[in-house]
């Protein structure tokens, strides 16, 4: 049964990051604005809701591991986005890096999840993957608004 399940969801997985390569490039096409930074996590924040259930709950040192790997996993993303100005506003600059990126945080992702089968049961797995695209999606997000910002004053600057 544990194995159906670890199949049904690294399949979904990877369902969900070619979703995600398709809305990124879909993004790109449209200027950054707070919104469109802030509604993704907000929006993900909703499934912490899994940690009602003992199934799921996380012991602190699975926490730290969980915040650390998604630190890691976000410093490249962070690294990764680019920007640029287009007639007085801030577009994420499409990268044909982005979906070579994502689908090996996916295989590294698997990978892991892999192994970590071995010895954690799957609802704190689904807990603890959950925890990591959080923080990453979190970074991320922080780092955009950061660039928003610091465009945004510029831009008041040079008026």
């Amino acid at each position: 049964m544990e194995s159906i399940l670890f199949t049904a969801a690294s399949i979904m997985a990877v369902v969900m990051g070619l979703i995600a390569v398709f809305v990124r490039q879909k993004a790109a096409k449209r200027p950054l604005t707070l919104p469109k930074i802030i509604i993704p996590p907000v929006m993900m924040s909703t499934g912490a809701l899994m940690y009602v259930f003992p199934y799921f709950r996380l012991t602190p040192f699975e926490i730290g591991e969980a915040i650390v790997m998604g630190l890691i996993f976000s410093i490249v993303l962070v690294v990764t986005t680019r920007y640029e100005e287009k007639d007085g506003r801030l577009y994420v600059r499409q990268s044909r890096m982005f979906p070579i990126i994502l689908i090996g945080l996916l295989i590294l992702r698997i990978i892991l999840k892999a192994i970590l089968s071995l010895s954690i049961s799957p609802g704190e797995i689904g807990g603890m993957f959950f925890l990591l695209a959080f923080v990453m999606i979190v970074v991320w997000r922080i780092s955009m608004f950061i660039h928003l910002q610091t465009f945004n004053k510029q831009q008041i600057k040079s008026l």
